[in-house]
């Protein structure tokens, strides 16, 4: 009966031209939203008619939705509430522009309209591209004949190094000079520190050096080092690799500023519970520079950002792959999101209710399990194409260097390599700053070092493996019109017709391990800016669970999207932090390895 109701919600809206020539094409365009869901919504032009001798057969039709072909009478897919345009033009230059609106009929899709102008407004500022408009280089993706590659509506297809991207890469290299490449020089030690070589059970804090790796890591290792890497590899060709790399040697640096100062500013209790990360260390750290009310609105600023990222991005996105995954493999349970919500929902629940003690011992298990699984099936992969190694790494440095007009050139591949590394270990964001203050150590710099690791495991090895099973299997140089997880897949189940069982596995431990670590970290925002009361902490993580139902059962929509923006959001109070606290870091840099030479 209710979808019923939605097929009535059919409008007709008649065009009113703002082009000259109006009286010589006329139509109308049948706007209907058939169901409550989300992004489902149709238009269709029922007639055009042109005059004044114009060959009525040549009129040409173009929609603002990308994705609807130049020339089709109707869009689909359309999402409810925002605003779309159409134009018709013939062969005698007359022509006419009319804009439209799906309406938002359902409540979820009224939620999703009233997002929407807030998700467009933030990517025009995150994802807004300096170099473009300073004209440094042509954005528009070119074939192997050199002409511009067009979206179905004959948009131009183009490539972007958003400003976030610029901010946290930029940011990564001043940190590696300024602490004197400390993601190579600390390497070793880094390795040592995390096998507990230097561990003091007498030490403040919560979990191992190693329960603390493991942990940042569950939060970032997930379906970019899956879908992400493939996205990038299909624009950029293997080249991407290449920068990739390191985009991911420079995050180590970024890495080891935020998670010193994290442990260095952390808050313990009298029941040695803690609380650390970019809250603490801007409010405290630049305060006792005398700009404190600034830091209290930088911390605010993250506090803030952190919570909704880790119920969206970290937690709902995590849920809805999950399922969709699922559901491929098992078609029963296509029917069933609700209940594999739940079922999502008390895992976790089970997991987080004891703060990041029972995260940790649950992460450090998992962690490795899911990194051998996905790694050990690449690896089998690359053992089968031992004699090609050479030539793999010789396509990945010459297509970083000499890449064709098709990726982009050089710039486009290099874009395409550091967004990728930039999105996947969120070097710079300030999250894993979080989990390593909880580590037990009372020297910062070392917990900084630790985190060393997380960058170039989740980088460098996972990010790298997948890309050499794609160049193996030929699906980087032909993608064959896939992306994301489903050219991976296809990769995959190209020399193991079974991947698809193991993807499901390694996609579920990602996606769980990745959300009991982002409920640490909101949970540990949210008492930042409510109080760090029982009560408190409860009612966040109720808020959590009930959001991964939720997640399971929704699509992704201007929420989710507005959601994943805001962990993008943190680089920036984060990074400016980093930057005017970087002395501080150097200096008991410094001194920690005066101290560890004295102790060697």
């Amino acid at each position: 009966m209710r979808n019923r109701l939605f097929l009535l919600g059919v409008i007709v809206m008649v065009c009113i031209s703002n082009a000259h020539a109006t009286d010589n094409i006329n139509f109308t365009i049948e706007t209907a939203n058939p169901t409550p869901e989300i992004k489902d919504g149709t238009a269709k032009i029922i007639w055009v008619t042109s005059n004044a001798g114009s060959d009525n057969s040549r009129y040409t039709i173009k929609w603002s939705k990308q994705e609807t072909a130049l020339g089709s009478i109707e869009s689909s897919g359309l999402e409810e509430g925002k605003e779309y345009s159409v134009l018709v033009f013939d062969g005698s230059g007359n022509e006419q522009q009319t804009v439209f609106t799906i309406p938002a009929l359902s409540g979820q899709e009224k939620v999703n309209a009233i997002f929407t102008p807030f998700v467009d407004a933030v990517s025009l500022v995150l994802f807004s591209d300096p170099f473009a408009a300073l004209g440094m280089y042509d954005p528009r993706i070119q074939d192997e004949h050199g002409k511009f590659v067009l979206h179905p509506n004959g948009d131009y297809k183009t490539i972007s190094m958003p400003l976030v991207v610029v901010w946290l890469i930029l940011g990564a290299i001043f940190f590696t000079f300024r602490m004197g490449f400390i993601n190579l020089r600390g390497f070793k030690h880094a390795i040592q520190l995390a096998r507990g070589k230097f561990d003091n059970p007498e030490d403040k804090g919560e979990v191992s050096h190693f329960q603390a790796l493991a942990t940042a890591l569950s939060g970032t290792v997930g379906m970019g080092n899956i879908a992400g890497v493939a996205t990038a590899m299909a624009v950029g060709g293997p080249g991407a690799t290449f920068w990739m790399i390191v985009a991911g040697l420079l995050g180590m640096s970024s890495k080891f500023v935020e998670c010193t100062l994290g442990v260095k500013y952390r808050n313990i209790n009298e029941k040695g519970e803690v609380s650390g990360g970019p809250m603490y260390y801007l409010s405290k750290g630049l305060a006792i520079r005398g700009m404190g009310k600034f830091g209290k609105v930088l911390a605010f600023t993250f506090a803030i950002l952190c919570v909704g990222g880790s119920i969206g991005g970290g937690n709902m996105y995590q849920a809805n792959q999950t399922f969709s995954q699922l559901s491929s493999v098992i078609p029963a349970l296509s029917n069933h999101s609700i209940a594999v919500g739940i079922g999502l929902a008390l895992m976790t629940g089970l997991v987080i209710i004891g703060g990041i003690k029972s995260i940790a011992k649950v992460t450090d298990k998992i962690v490795p399990l899911m990194i051998l699984l996905y790694v050990g099936s690449a690896l089998l992969i690359i053992g089968m194409n031992y004699n090609f190694i050479g030539q793999a790494f010789a396509d990945i440095f010459n297509g970083a260097f000499n890449a064709d007009a098709a990726k982009g050139g050089f710039l486009g591949v290099m874009i395409m390599g550091f967004r990728r590394a930039a999105f996947s270990n969120e070097a710079g964001v300030g999250s894993a700053s979080i989990a390593h203050s909880a580590s037990k150590t009372n020297k910062p710099i070392s917990e900084g070092i630790v985190s060393l690791l997380e960058p170039f495991i989740d980088t460098v090895v996972i990010c790298t493996m997948t890309a050499l099973v794609l160049i193996f299997t030929g699906y980087a140089q032909n993608p064959q019109g896939l992306d994301g997880v489903a050219l991976t897949t296809a990769a995959f189940k190209s020399q193991f017709s079974w991947f698809d069982i193991v993807l499901t596995i390694a996609i579920f431990l990602f996606a769980f391990s990745t959300m009991i670590s982002w409920s640490y970290y909101g949970m540990k925002s949210w008492a930042y800016l409510v109080g760090e009361t029982p009560r408190a902490q409860m009612i966040y993580k109720v808020i959590f669970l009930l959001c991964t139902i939720v997640g399971t059962s929704s699509g992704k929509g201007a929420v989710m999207d507005f959601s994943d923006m805001m962990i993008l959001g943190m680089a920036f109070p984060n990074v400016i932090g980093l930057l005017i606290m970087s002395g501080e870091v150097k200096r008991d840099l410094k001194a920690y390895w005066i101290d560890l030479r004295a102790k060697v």
